[in-house]
């Protein structure tokens, strides 16, 4: 059975810098509604990886930039917003692309 999670967390990605794809894991200790997205440095959004009721557990989604088009290296942002029966949980943390 898998072990549930005591808290709401996002690490940090792996492999990072990266180029053309990285993993990025969350924890959910409850079931919520999970809003995972990746901005550029300007704040615009890039794309959505993760936007569902997920059950509690840890997960991995992979950012694969190759189908995506002409992304330009440099910093992006990953951020996560959760929302639960305990309330809601953000977090954000970067990420750099290198081609």
């Amino acid at each position: 059975s898998q072990e549930i999670p005591g808290e709401f967390k996002l690490f940090n990605n792996y492999p990072n810098p990266f180029n053309p794809n990285t993993r990025i894991r969350f924890d959910v200790p409850e079931q919520s509604y999970v809003s995972l997205k990746v901005y550029d440095y300007l704040g615009r959004e890039v794309t959505q990886l993760v936007n569902e009721t997920v059950s509690a557990g840890m997960y991995e989604v992979d950012f694969n930039t190759s189908q995506l088009g002409n992304l330009s290296s440099g910093v992006y942002f990953y951020r996560i917003e959760t929302k639960g029966q305990s309330g809601a949980f953000v977090d954000t943390k970067r990420m750099i692309l290198v081609k």
